[in-house]
């Protein structure tokens, strides 16, 4: 409860390496200052067009993609597209894998499953 006592919190239960958030969507409860922080953090990570644009390519990949296969497609430098593809990962939407002089990105499991189920209006049981 929150000070006022009229305000529940809604916990973040992370899981994995990359922690993936859940928490009940917006609409069953007010989101904690924390929770409201932590998703916020995400909803800016794919608030760009390129970084949108990024994570639909690895998401439909199959497998991690190497970075250099990133630049192309999004017509930016190497640089720009690593500054990027690195807020994706501390938005908890992707993970890295250093392979010699390249980083691999593939998306954590259940991260746009969950970012998905907080901004839904439906019940879990609907």
């Amino acid at each position: 409860m929150s000070q006022t006592g009229f305000v529940k919190s809604l916990p973040i239960v992370l899981s994995g390496p990359s922690s993936v958030m859940c928490c009940a969507p917006l609409v069953r409860e007010p989101l904690s200052a924390a929770a409201a922080t932590e998703l916020a953090r995400r909803v800016k990570a794919i608030a760009d067009p390129t970084r949108l644009r990024l994570l639909s390519l690895v998401a439909a990949s199959d497998g991690a993609v190497c970075m250099c296969d990133l630049i192309e497609p999004v017509g930016l430098s190497q640089p720009t597209v690593s500054h990027h593809l690195k807020i994706l990962v501390e938005g908890g939407l992707l993970d890295r894998d250093k392979r010699g002089v390249w980083a691999y990105y593939s998306l954590v499991p259940g991260a746009l499953d969950s970012l998905s189920a907080v901004l839904s209006t439906q019940s879990a049981g609907a």
